[in-house]
């Protein structure tokens, strides 16, 4: 199958050809020229209608409002009592886990599209509001998770069966539900259970506060910096130069080795955070019943034993020494052609050098494969994968208005091409928001949000799924589409193996669907298009006279290798 969508992905070299220092016509007439036009959009105030009644956020009539978003609280939170009622029901007539789901899925609703807006939504006003929604879910779920009688109820199904026959699926599902449980410690006695709560919040806290001050910049005094260094670090306003990283491009090895020992100097308060949040793992680890805090978080997964991952990492570091050997050599050489009196490469030295190697062997300047790759190519390079692959299109729609919450968004439905002639309703599988452009006061990180879970409803109907892809890609200049360099493009194509991860799942429950599996299998289907990606590139490259196309097999391999950290 796979050597079947590579042939058909030939093609993609079409759009590339677009991009030969020439026009962007016929990218202009593409489905997803969309995306390269977002410039003149956003100038526009966006693409959703101007006039009408508004919709509201993802399509959710409360939130044309963000006081919408108390509503839909309070109505999760009446929801969720009745359906914590109808569980320990000893008349109930649904299965167990067909109740804990929709029990899952009320608040899911709520608290993930909370936790996207929080921090997506550019109106502050959204953003607290989502704030204060998701807090009020994530204080009823604690609450769920020390209700003793719910969990006797589901257990007493885990171990003897529920009214109904249930079938494997069920009974994983329902197995992970108990399990949430557990680690939460709930079968365990009053105060040992409390004890795991107040372990789990301090962890958070522990944790949250370490990573915080991680990224913290580091103040040195002038008089303590030697003076021939001084001009390489900015100043904070006083006597104090700020050491903000560990300057690993700076050609000056004096510069590297004192960002390196200022930044990384051993910090008391950070070293007594990171002793309190080993010693409180460790604590809530041997509560649980586990031996130590890696076989409570290995528990469930692939790995499942700390020793089965200490053999894997030991046979990988045998592999990999030969390798690493050549590239130390190699580092200590490029050293010595600029001091006869190197004895050893330094860790400052490391990523300089690394950098400098590829920059020797592969000499190319970025705007020579950046022209072939604007974002509506790989709109178009991403939809022939899809549809080569697994039969389904993605398609540019025009939102209602209210619906967006920023004039850059962009819409995609992914449509089932197979059932597309025959029933547009069955071929709807699903809604993909694209937020891919930076703008002020936007997180910088790429990410998958889940919206909506897909599910199979008590009627018979299907939940589609609905997520939100947030990058930070640049908008590109006026009359120019936005470009992406190598990494950009496999940040893009990563993050779309999440949400097609999501699309296709098609489960009958949304406690599993998606990226909601075992985590060490979240990144398989990111995995995947990357390496399809590379195939791809290797494909079109090989073939420029067949299809017009001069991006050549150097210029990706160059690209590539350039770009990879």
């Amino acid at each position: 199958m796979l050597t079947k969508a590579i042939r058909a992905l030939s093609s993609w070299g079409l759009f590339f050809r677009a991009h030969n220092n020439q026009q962007v016509r016929y990218l202009n007439k593409s489905r997803f020229a969309h995306f390269n036009n977002i410039q003149q959009i956003c100038r526009q105030g966006g693409y959703e209608p101007l006039f009408g009644s508004r919709t509201g956020l993802f399509e959710l009539p409360e939130l044309s409002d963000p006081n919408g978003f108390y509503l839909l609280k309070e109505n999760a939170i009446t929801q969720a009592e009745q359906l914590i009622a109808e569980a320990m029901y000893s008349h109930r007539k649904r299965k167990m886990v067909q109740i804990f789901d929709d029990l899952s899925d009320c608040l899911c609703r709520v608290a993930d599209l909370a936790e996207f807006v929080k921090v997506g939504h550019p109106q502050g006003r959204y953003a607290q509001a989502a704030e204060h929604a998701s807090l009020a879910i994530s204080s009823l779920v604690e609450k769920l998770n020390t209700n003793r009688e719910l969990y006797s109820a589901l257990r007493s199904v885990i171990e003897n069966g529920d009214i109904v026959p249930t079938t494997n699926a069920e009974q994983h599902v329902g197995r992970l539900f108990l399990f949430d449980f557990e680690q939460c410690g709930i079968h365990l006695d009053e105060e040992r259970r409390q004890r795991v709560v107040a372990l789990n919040d301090h962890i958070l806290y522990v944790g949250g506060q370490f990573l915080q001050n991680s990224h913290r910049p580091r103040y040195v005094r002038q008089s303590g910096m030697p003076e021939n260094l001084r001009a390489f670090f900015n100043r904070d306003g006083s006597e104090n130069l700020v050491v903000s990283g560990l300057q690993a491009d700076c050609s000056n090895e004096l510069v590297r080795e004192a960002a390196y020992r200022i930044y990384l100097y051993p910090d008391d308060h950070q070293l007594g955070l990171l002793d309190e949040l080993l010693r409180s793992r460790h604590e809530l680890a041997r509560l649980c019943g586990f031996d130590t805090y890696a076989h409570r978080v290995l528990k469930g997964s692939i790995a499942e034993t700390p020793e089965n991952v200490e053999t894997f990492l030991s046979y990988l570091s045998a592999e990999l020494g030969p390798r690493a050997e050549r590239d130390y050599q190699e580092m200590m050489g490029m050293k010595k052609t600029r001091s006869r009196h190197v004895k050893r490469l330094e860790p400052w030295d490391v990523p300089y050098f690394t950098s400098q190697a590829k920059l020797n062997k592969f000499v190319l300047d970025p705007r020579e494969y950046m022209a072939y790759l604007s974002l509506a190519s790989c709109m178009e390079g991403l939809d022939m994968i899809f549809n080569a692959l697994y039969g389904i299109n993605l398609e540019v729609v025009k939102p209602e208005r209210g619906e967006l919450w920023h004039s850059s968004v962009v819409k995609l439905v992914v449509k089932n091409a197979t059932e597309q002639s025959r029933n547009s309703l069955a071929s709807h599988m699903g809604v993909i928001y694209c937020d891919l452009f930076e703008r002020p006061g936007k997180p910088h990180q790429d990410c998958h949000f889940t919206i909506q879970g897909g599910r199979r409803r008590s009627d018979g109907s299907y939940q589609i799924p609905k997520v939100v892809l947030m990058l930070n890609l640049p908008r590109g200049e006026s009359g120019v589409p936005p470009l992406l360099t190598p990494s950009l493009m496999d940040n893009l194509f990563h993050e779309m193996g999440h949400a097609m991860h999501s699309m296709l799942a098609r489960t009958e429950y949304q406690h599993v669907t998606g990226t909601r599996c075992a985590t060490d299998l979240a990144e398989v289907s990111s995995c995947q298009l990357k390496w399809l990606l590379a195939l791809t590139r290797l494909e079109l490259s090989s073939k420029p006279a067949r299809h017009n196309c001069r991006f050549s097999m150097r210029l990706w391999t160059t690209s590539i290798i350039q770009n990879t950290h």
